[in-house]
């Protein structure tokens, strides 16, 4: 508003200058104090020229300043202040002959406005200088220029506390007036490496602004991944620094809106927005790319900047009849979020997700130069799948889902936030299955060797009846000593760490094969190895394999356990099976195992009698006669 009364009142000066130039020769020296006297008197803001002034009269009559700046009387380098290249006012020859004169184009080149971005209200507007007219309906007539261009500006955004600024370059626009005073202003710009073209249609009505309605319509662009498009039209209205916008209505990529929405630019911005949208979709994930991508790969190192959030305070509410963050949706939705201070505090009581409910707390702090951020939420009877793919793109896993988080951290970029997270976190997976997965399988492939990734295969699950665990979250990293699995054929328990940070894990677990298809609760004693499972390495792609150390602590036990097992899968030696071979196979298998505790324990009895290595050099008869522990496993398991 003040940039448009700058602008009409230097438009009326010139009026007056070239008027005076085409009837009399002036110097030019003389024309550039008449100019800046005459702006300082219609505006309030002082005008130095700097550069040189030229005068034209072919083909048509023309004032050039260059080198011009406005700021403030007594205005220092924290205030805002507008630096012109050149600035060229042309006039219509027949407006000047008839008395009326009228400037038919300004060009202005190479603006650049800098604007100070304060941290705090003042609670008082900017002064707005000495001789400043009051808003009367003669010089709140209409803007008496047919067209504006702007060509290679630039708009600096600077904090006078700590000295940082922020640039956005390659502003171009062009505003054009029309008898039945409707403005037209269009233009591009490149704010953060991305393009943005814009476009905005207001019809001011006759008078003074302040006290009627502005029908305008705006169009905004912006193109990058993703690419955004919003499309608005409202009734806006001037009341001093107050800027109004009732019947707000449009769409945002599609998703129509609406709602109503105030500015109050007096001192630092204070922005008040109730919006209600059909589909609002926020942070879109970037498309994929045809190199697959891995679960390996670092976080990302992008900065996150949040430092806008210091320099405009906020009132927002925002419902919709879905949201969508990613790939994930949520119907319906409710966000009621403020900014005050440099922190902002967004409450989501009412999310529905997927069959389920999610509510919590996103806190983030921006004061200081490394900004903190809190999330607390809790997600109940939620379908873990969609949603876990949809935020995470993680599909391993579907059921009915209870997961809570209270956690904080700090940093400038993702990798840095999940590396410092510190808090606690739950997750209770009931009646579902992990995907692409077959722990029993696996189990048994254990035997033979170590495994080297999870061993996914589309064909493949296993049925879960329960999956839980509970963590404790230092410096990214998530320490359980509960974890649980519960299937109709599988049991498991387990400890250890997620490294968030670095996406690594770090666990022992006791995975255990269970004679019965019931799930959790089933009759069925569950037998295990007597060998833990490490897991370790990347999450997409860890190492897993037997715990020596476990089977070497009580290889008879263990031993003692894998026959039982065998009896449990196979018949009791002598009973009868399912089929005729059971008999035998089981008879077969009996004295593999007795085979099995045999090579472990040696003929001397248990590991610490167990012949020495010269010993053993001296007699590989011994040996030869005792069948390899993994070709009994094979036998065993089938494999």
């Amino acid at each position: 508003m003040r940039a448009l009364k700058i602008a009409g009142g230097a438009a009326t000066c010139l009026i007056v200058v070239a008027i005076a130039l085409f009837l009399t020769a002036i110097p030019s020296a003389f024309v550039a104090s008449f100019v800046q006297d005459r702006i300082a008197r219609e505006t309030g803001y002082r005008v130095a020229i700097k550069g040189k002034t030229e005068i034209g009269l072919w083909p048509s009559p023309s004032l050039t300043l260059h080198k011009v700046t406005f700021d403030r009387p007594g205005s220092s380098a924290s205030d805002g202040r507008l630096a012109v290249g050149e600035i060229r006012a042309g006039l219509e020859l027949a407006s000047l002959l008839s008395g009326a004169p009228k400037i038919s184009e300004l060009a202005i080149d190479h603006p650049t406005l800098r604007l100070p971005m304060l941290r705090e209200r003042t609670g008082a507007s900017l002064p707005a200088g000495p001789g400043r007219p009051e808003n009367t309906p003669d010089n709140e007539a209409a803007f008496p220029i047919e067209r504006v261009t702007v060509s290679n500006g630039t708009i600096v955004f600077f904090d006078p506390q700590t000295g940082s600024e922020d640039a956005v370059g390659d502003i171009n626009a062009s505003v054009t007036s029309a008898a039945d005073r409707k403005i037209n202003i269009t233009g591009d710009a490149r704010p953060g490496g991305r393009a943005l073209t814009f476009s905005i249609a207001a019809t001011p009505p006759a008078g003074p602004l302040g006290p009627q309605n502005i029908p305008t319509e705006l169009t905004l662009e912006i193109s990058g991944a993703p690419a955004r498009r919003l499309t608005a039209r409202a009734e806006v209205r001037i009341n001093g620094e107050m800027l109004l916008v009732n019947g707000l209505s449009g769409s945002l990529d599609g998703g129509k809106f609406n709602g109503w929405a105030s500015v109050d630019l007096a001192s630092k911005p204070l922005v008040k927005v109730d919006l209600d949208f059909q589909r609002l979709d926020l942070g879109a994930r970037p498309p994929r790319t045809g190199v697959p991508r891995s679960g390996a790969q670092p976080w990302s190192d992008a900065p996150i900047d949040v430092r806008g959030l210091n320099y405009v305070d906020a009132q927002i509410t925002l419902s919709a009849a879905e949201l969508k963050i990613g790939e994930a949706r949520f119907a319906p939705a409710s966000v009621e979020a403020d900014i005050a201070g440099g922190l902002l505090k967004a409450t989501f009581s009412n999310l529905g997700a997927y069959d389920g409910q999610a509510r919590g707390v996103l806190a983030i702090d921006a004061k200081a130069s490394n900004p903190s951020y809190a999330l607390k939420t809790d997600v109940t009877g939620v379908r873990a799948l969609p949603l876990l793919s949809g935020l995470a793109d993680f599909n391993s896993v579907d059921g009915r889902m209870r997961a809570t988080a209270d956690v904080r951290g700090t940093g400038a970029n993702l990798r840095a936030i999940l590396s410092s997270l510190t808090g606690s976190a739950s997750i209770d997976i009931r009646d579902g299955a992990i995907r692409h997965l077959n722990i029993a399988k696996m189990i048994r492939a254990l035997t033979s060797g170590t495994l080297s990734g999870w061993q996914k295969r589309p064909d493949q699950a296993t049925d879960l009846s329960q999956l839980s665990a509970t963590a404790t979250i230092a410096k990214g990293r998530a320490v359980t000593n509960d974890l649980f699995l519960a299937g109709p054929l599988v049991r498991m328990t387990g400890a250890g760490t997620v490294d968030l940070g670095s996406k690594t894990l770090a666990f022992r677990v006791e995975p255990k094969l269970v004679m019965t298809t019931e799930g959790q609760g089933g009759g069925a004693d569950p037998i295990g190895l007597g060998i833990p499972v490490v897991v370790q390495g990347s999450w997409s792609e860890p190492r897993i394999y037997p715990d020596v150390a476990g089977i070497l602590d009580d290889p008879a036990a263990a031993y003692a356990k894998l026959r039982e097992l065998g009896q449990g899968l196979f018949g009791q030696s002598g009973a009868g099976g399912p089929d005729k071979s059971g008999p035998k196979f089981g008879e077969t298998l009996d004295s593999l195992i007795r085979q099995g505790l045999g090579a472990a324990t040696g003929p001397g009895g248990p590991p610490a009698n167990r012949p020495s290595q010269d010993s053993s050099s001296q007699n590989p008869s011994s040996h030869d006669k005792q069948p390899p522990v993994d070709e009994i496993m094979k036998q065993l398991f089938g494999r």
